[in-house]
C-alpha cells in the first residue's frame, strides 16, 4: 500500500510540474487567441453595420449571427480533420498525396477529383481492414465485430470491382432527336445533276515523300524521295528543350520540311492541297492518318501533301512529363506550311522535277485538324503580311493564292498576335466540329468563321458542320476513338461515338465538295453548304447542324455593332420585338468560354392568340440590292431550357413597301435542328459541365417562293422581316446574320 501512495504522489508531482513548466506557454496562446478573437470580432461587427445597417435591428442581429456561426462551424470541421490528420502515420499520408498525385495524371479532369478522393479513401480503407484480417487483429473480436468488418470488406470489394468494370466499360449508346432524312423530306433534293463527291475519280493515284536531308524518320529519304532544305524556326516558338533536340537531331533553327504525296498521274496542272495534323504524342506519327483523303483527292485531281510536324507535338519523355512542356508553337506550325509551299512553288518551274509545270499555284487549299486548324489560319494571315506580328525584324515574302481554308475540329485562340484574335479575309472557310468531340469540347472554330471578312466581288463562302456522334480523333485513321490521354479515355462515353468509317464519309464528302466548289469551280456543291438537304443520299444519317455565308450575302443585323436593341448593323433599320417573354442581345456562350460573335435571344410563350409574339426587321431604306433572284437568310440556335414535345417551327412573313404579304413555315425548309446534348462522359457524370452549346442552323427563304404563295407581293419593293412565334408556342432562340443574298449561281 505504501509503494502504491509513493508511485501515486510521485505522479502527481510530475504531472504538475509538467503542467507549471506549459502554463507559460499555454498563457500565450490563450492571450493570442483572445486578441485575434477580439479585433475579428469587431471588425465584423463594424463590416455588419456598414453593409447591414439600412436593415431593422433584428435583421442585423441575425444576419450578423448566422455569418458568425456558420464560419465557427466551417473553420471548425476544418480544425477537426487537421487534428484528425495529425494522427495519421506520414508514410501513409506520403503515399496518399502521391497516389493521388498518380490519379489526377492518369484521369485529368475536374469533374471527377471528388470521384477520385473517394476511390482513394474507400481503398484505403479496404486495404486496412482486410490488413488487420490477414495479419489475425480480429482473431479475438467479438462475433459482431467480426461480421461487421466482413460485411465492410464484402461491400467494398463489390465497390472497388463494380469500379473496375465501369472504366473498363465503353458506355452507353444514345442516338440524336433527329436524323438528317427526318429533317430534309422536299421533293426538291431530288437532284441528279449533282455527284456524289465521296466517290474515287477517274485518276490512277501514285504516291512519293519528300524530306530534309537525313531527317529523323527515314521514310522522308527513301531512294526517290525528293529532298527539302531545313528551316529557322526558332523565333516561333518557345521553350524547345535540349532533349528534344537530342531525340530529334535537331533544334529549332533547323526544322525540316518533310511530307508525304497522293497525286493524280496525268498531265496536269492540278490544284494543290496541305493537309497537316494537331498535337498528339511526338513518337505516334500522326502525318499518315490522312491517307483516306489523300487517295480520294489525288483521284479527282488534286496534288495532295500531308506534312509532318510531329516534332512540335507533345513528348512527355522530353518535356519532363508535361511539367515542362513546349509553348507557343503554333506560329511554327504555320511558317512550315509557308515554307512547304515555297517548295512546290519552286519544283513547279525546276525542268526535271517529277511536279514540273503539273501544280496549279494559284489554286491552293490548306486543311488543319486540331492545332492545325489554327495553324492554317496563321498561315493565311502571316501569306499576307510583310512581317510576323511578334518580330518586326523578320521579313515575309510569300503571297501565295491560299483560296480555301478546312478547319477540322480547329482550335482557336491559343495564337494571339498583339493579344488580339486572329482576323482573315477573302478567303473560303469550312469548320467541321463533332458534337461530341472529346479534346476540343467547344466549337471554337466558329470564331474563326465569324472573324473572315469579304472586301472584294469575288465568289467566297464561308460553312460549318456540326456532326452528331463524330469526335476528335477519328477524322485521323491513327488516332482512334478516345480522345483523352491513355487512362483518361476510360471515363468516356465511348460507345456513342459513330463507326470510324462513317465518319471517314462525312469528311470525304463534306471536304471534296467545299475543294470541288472552291478550287474546281464546281460551283453547284455550295448548294451542299447551304442545305444539307442536297447531300442526304450520301452522308451517314445522323443529326447534323450547318451555318452557311458568302460574299454575295449582305448582312443587315449582326447584333454586334452596339448596344441598342432597336438598330441594326446598316445603318437606317430598324429591329421591333413585341409580346417576347425575352428579348435580349448577348454574346454568345460557348461550352467553356464566351464566342467571340453575338446573337439576340428570343424567347416566347405564345398561348394567347390574341396578343402573338413576333420580331420584325424594318430594311434600311439605301445600301442594299435586291433583284429577282435574292433570298433573305438568317441562322438560328435553339436555346430552349424547356423540354419540347416537337422541334420549333415559326412563320416568317415577308412584306414590301405596299403592305402585301407572304408567309412561309420555318419547316417549309426544316424545322428547327435542337440543341446537341453532347454528354461527354460515362454516367453518373454523363450531365457533369456544359453538355450544350448553340451551333447557329442556316436558313435561306428565295423572295420567288414567297410570290408563288401571294402573287402580289413584290421582292423588289421587300421592306420588312416577320418572325412570328405562332406555331410552336414557347421556346427561346438565338438568331443572327440576318440579310439578304443575291444568287449567282
Amino acid at each position: 500500500m505504501e509503494v502504491i501512495k509513493r508511485k501515486l504522489t510521485y505522479f502527481v508531482r510530475k504531472v504538475y510540474a509538467k503542467r507549471k513548466r506549459l502554463e507559460p506557454l499555454s498563457l500565450g496562446w490563450k492571450g493570442a487567441a483572445t486578441a485575434l478573437s477580439t479585433v475579428s470580432l469587431l471588425l465584423i461587427l463594424i463590416q455588419g453595420k456598414l453593409l447591414l445597417g439600412q436593415r431593422s435591428f433584428l435583421d442585423f442581429t441575425i444576419g450578423i449571427l448566422v455569418f458568425i456561426l456558420s464560419v465557427v462551424l466551417i473553420s471548425g470541421f476544418i480544425t477537426l480533420l487537421l487534428h484528425g490528420v495529425k494522427k495519421i502515420p506520414s508514410r501513409y499520408i506520403w503515399v496518399l498525396f502521391s497516389s493521388l498525385l498518380f490519379l489526377l495524371f492518369c484521369f485529368p479532369l475536374d469533374v471527377i477529383i471528388p470521384f477520385i478522393l473517394v476511390v482513394a479513401v474507400v481503398v484505403s480503407l479496404w486495404g486496412a481492414l482486410l490488413s488487420k484480417w490477414i495479419k489475425g487483429n480480429y482473431r479475438n473480436a467479438t462475433k459482431y465485430k467480426k461480421v461487421s468488418v466482413l460485411t465492410c470488406l464484402f461491400m467494398m470489394t463489390i465497390g472497388i470491382g463494380a469500379w473496375s468494370y465501369w472504366l473498363i466499360h465503353p458506355g452507353e449508346a444514345n442516338t440524336p432527336e433527329v436524323v438528317l432524312k427526318q429533317l430534309k423530306t422536299s421533293k426538291r433534293y431530288d437532284n441528279t445533276l449533282l455527284k456524289n463527291p465521296a466517290k474515287p475519280g477517274s485518276y490512277p493515284v501514285k504516291k512519293l515523300t519528300y524530306g530534309s536531308p537525313n531527317t529523323y524518320r527515314e521514310e522522308f529519304n527513301q531512294e526517290n524521295s525528293l529532298t527539302t532544305k531545313t528551316v529557322d524556326a526558332a523565333d516561333f516558338v518557345e521553350k524547345w528543350s535540349s532533349g528534344r533536340t537530342k531525340t530529334l537531331g535537331f533544334g529549332p533553327d533547323a526544322m525540316p520540311l518533310n511530307g508525304q504525296v497522293w497525286y493524280p498521274e496525268g498531265k496536269g496542272d492540278f490544284p494543290l492541297v496541305m493537309i497537316v495534323h494537331g498535337n498528339h504524342l511526338m513518337a505516334e506519327y500522326s502525318d499518315p492518318g490522312y491517307e483516306y483523303l489523300g487517295n480520294l483527292l489525288a483521284s479527282r485531281g488534286y496534288i495532295v501533301v500531308s506534312v509532318d510536324e510531329n516534332f512540335l507535338n507533345a513528348s512527355p519523355y522530353n518535356d519532363l512529363f508535361l511539367v515542362s512542356p513546349l509553348k507557343n508553337e503554333n506560329p511554327a506550325r504555320g511558317l512550315l506550311l509557308l515554307e512547304h509551299l515555297q517548295t512546290w512553288e519552286e519544283w513547279n518551274r525546276t525542268k526535271n522535277n517529277p511536279f514540273y509545270q503539273k501544280v496549279d499555284m494559284e489554286h491552293i487549299a490548306l486543311i488543319g485538324h486540331s492545332r492545325g486548324g489554327e495553324a492554317i489560319a496563321i498561315a493565311a494571315a502571316f501569306n499576307e503580311m510583310q512581317h510576323p506580328p511578334s518580330n518586326g525584324n523578320i521579313h515575309f515574302d510569300y503571297n501565295f493564292s491560299i483560296r480555301s481554308l478546312i478547319s477540322i475540329a480547329g482550335i482557336d485562340g491559343q495564337y494571339m498576335p498583339a493579344g488580339k484574335p486572329l482576323p482573315l479575309k477573302n478567303v473560303n472557310y469550312l469548320a467541321l466540329q463533332g458534337a461530341h468531340d472529346m479534346d476540343v469540347n467547344s466549337f471554337e472554330s466558329s470564331n474563326q468563321q465569324y472573324r473572315i471578312s469579304y472586301t472584294n466581288k469575288e465568289d467566297y463562302m464561308n460553312a460549318s458542320v456540326y456532326i452528331y456522334g463524330a469526335n476528335h480523333g477519328q477524322f485521323n485513321e491513327g488516332w482512334g476513338r478516345g480522345d483523352g490521354a491513355g487512362t483518361a479515355n476510360q471515363i468516356f462515353n465511348l460507345k456513342q461515338i459513330m463507326p470510324r468509317d462513317r465518319q471517314e464519309t462525312i469528311a470525304k464528302v463534306l471536304i471534296s465538295a467545299f475543294l470541288d466548289s472552291t478550287l474546281n469551280e464546281k460551283k453547284r456543291y455550295k448548294e451542299i453548304f447551304k442545305d444539307l438537304g442536297y447531300a442526304k443520299e450520301w452522308l451517314p444519317d445522323t443529326l447534323y447542324i450547318n451555318n452557311y455565308y458568302d460574299s454575295q450575302t449582305s448582312l443587315i443585323a449582326t447584333f454586334n455593332e452596339d448596344i441598342d436593341l432597336n438598330t441594326t448593323t446598316v445603318p437606317g433599320g430598324k429591329l421591333v420585338g413585341k409580346n417576347l417573354k425575352e428579348w435580349k442581345e448577348e454574346k454568345v456562350k460557348l461550352k467553356l468560354d464566351e464566342a467571340d460573335y453575338s446573337a439576340v435571344r428570343l424567347g416566347w410563350n405564345s398561348n394567347d392568340p390574341s396578343s402573338p409574339a413576333f420580331y420584325t426587321l424594318t430594311l434600311p431604306d439605301k445600301g442594299l440590292e435586291i433583284r429577282q433572284n435574292t433570298s433573305i437568310v438568317f441562322s438560328l440556335a435553339d436555346d430552349s431550357k424547356e423540354s419540347q414535345e416537337k422541334l420549333i417551327d415559326l412563320t416568317v412573313t415577308v412584306e414590301d413597301s405596299n403592305g402585301n404579304k407572304a408567309s412561309l413555315p420555318l419547316s417549309y425548309i426544316s424545322e428547327l435542328t435542337p440543341a446537341v446534348k453532347g454528354k461527354l462522359l460515362k454516367k453518373p457524370f454523363s450531365n457533369a459541365g456544359n453538355t450544350t452549346e448553340p451551333v447557329f442552323q442556316y436558313y435561306g427563304f428565295s423572295l420567288n417562293d414567297f410570290k408563288e404563295v401571294n402573287p402580289q407581293f413584290d421582292p423588289l419593293k421587300l421592306n420588312k422581316i416577320h418572325f412570328q412565334f405562332d406555331i410552336t408556342k414557347q421556346g427561346t432562340i438565338l438568331m443572327n446574320n440576318i440579310g439578304i443574298r443575291n444568287e449567282n449561281i
